[in-house]
């Protein structure tokens, strides 16, 4: 069954995972996928990932979460933008999340960013997901 919005099947496998207090959760892989992850990891959000290959040429993001005192670093995910429902955000607009605490990702012109990253460079974009 094919999916129809692969970034938010990946943030529900997190999200699930940290309820079940997994160290690991793999998703497949993209470079979209991959991109929001190097923004989580930067951010502090998870610990890192890694690219598994396998003989059939398919490949998964083996993403490592990240605890803090047995409760999980990552205390809400969600997806903003939707297939159904594409937000976007000029730089003037960007959400704050959680008064700066926070962080939205955004997909810009200039790649995948945060919401702070993308005010320093000025730019906009649509908002991909939201992270507390």
């Amino acid at each position: 069954m094919a999916i129809s919005d692969p970034l938010g099947d990946m943030l529900t496998r997190i999200r699930n995972a940290q309820l079940r207090r997994k160290s690991k959760v793999t998703s497949p892989n993209s470079k979209l996928r991959a991109h929001v992850l190097d923004v989580l990891a930067k951010e502090g959000y998870i610990r890192g990932y890694t690219t598994v290959e396998y003989e059939d040429g398919k490949s998964e993001l083996e993403i490592e979460l990240k605890y803090f005192d047995g409760e999980p670093v990552i205390r809400t995910i969600e997806r903003v933008s939707k297939p159904g429902r594409r937000v976007y955000s000029s730089v003037k607009n960007i959400p704050h999340v959680a008064n700066g605490l926070g962080v939205s990702i955004l997909s810009t012109p200039r790649g995948v960013m945060s919401d702070h990253q993308a005010r320093d460079e000025n730019v906009g974009g649509e908002v991909l997901c939201r992270v507390f």
